[in-house]
């Protein structure tokens, strides 16, 4: 298992780096992972339980961290006692959606996770890589927070909160799009996925992909490596990291 290095970070250096042998499909989770964006989707799907069931608080108990959006809607139903229906469901999501272009754009401490740009700079320079997008998010809530980063063109496919609720099967989708994007069968490919929970780790493990665990969420790298993450790093910057998004051998 790769293992997490507080005190050495490679910066952007990307000297040494071995083309993978055999095709890469990279999934990215979005908040804690790629961004932080300062809190604005709790609060643009706070405004969306206010004005759909008159309670800001509806989703207050229901941890985000590696959550579907579907499923924190659903959850947030159930707490403000209303059916959740998938048409009540897409009801809060499609408000969700007016207040996060609010809320993204008067964020003042939205910021991209450090290593991140030269991460997907080395990943995009690499030949038979696919870059792409494994998130909880529904595609136009990933767009919102990704385009007011600078950082949404990076990313060619995905999969997404809206193509399944089940983290796994989103992970599932992701791969099988970043399959067809390099022209391969998927096993003929190596998947990773890249985030900063247990759930990123449990759905990489659920379809048999490589997993590389980030500090930069709530979850250190203790609870991470016990996990079973596949690599641990403080966040993509540390030493080592970049080698093992592609493949190549982890520096002694």
């Amino acid at each position: 298992m790769g293992v997490c290095r507080p005190l050495h970070f490679t910066g952007n250096a990307t000297f040494g780096i071995i083309p993978p042998m055999r095709p890469t499909v990279l999934l990215f989770d979005i908040d804690g992972t790629l961004i932080d964006t300062a809190g604005a989707g709790r609060r643009a799907m706070e405004r969306a339980f206010e004005r759909y069931v008159g309670r800001r608080d509806a989703c207050a108990s229901v941890p985000f961290a590696g959550m579907t959006d579907r499923a924190i809607v659903r959850q947030g139903l159930a707490a403000a006692e209303r059916e959740a229906a998938e048409r009540a469901i897409d009801a809060v999501l499609a408000l969700y959606l007016e207040h996060l272009v609010d809320e993204v754009a008067a964020s003042t401490n939205c910021r991209v996770h450090a290593g991140v740009e030269a991460a997907l700079t080395s990943a995009e320079a690499t030949r038979g890589v696919a870059i792409g997008l494994g998130t909880g998010n529904i595609r136009e809530g990933a767009r919102l927070k990704l385009q007011r980063l600078g950082i949404h063109h990076r990313f060619t496919f995905g999969g997404f909160g809206c193509d399944h609720e089940d983290r796994a099967e989103i992970i599932r989708t992701g791969a099988r799009r970043g399959a067809a994007a390099l022209g391969v069968p998927l096993d003929a490919c190596r998947v990773v996925v890249i985030g900063d929970t247990p759930k990123d780790i449990a759905a990489a493990q659920a379809i048999g992909a490589e997993s590389i665990a980030v500090c930069t969420g709530s979850f250190g790298p203790e609870d991470l490596a016990a996990r079973g993450a596949t690599h641990v790093f403080l966040d993509l910057s540390a030493a080592g990291a970049i080698a093992a998004l592609l493949g190549s051998e982890l520096p002694a």
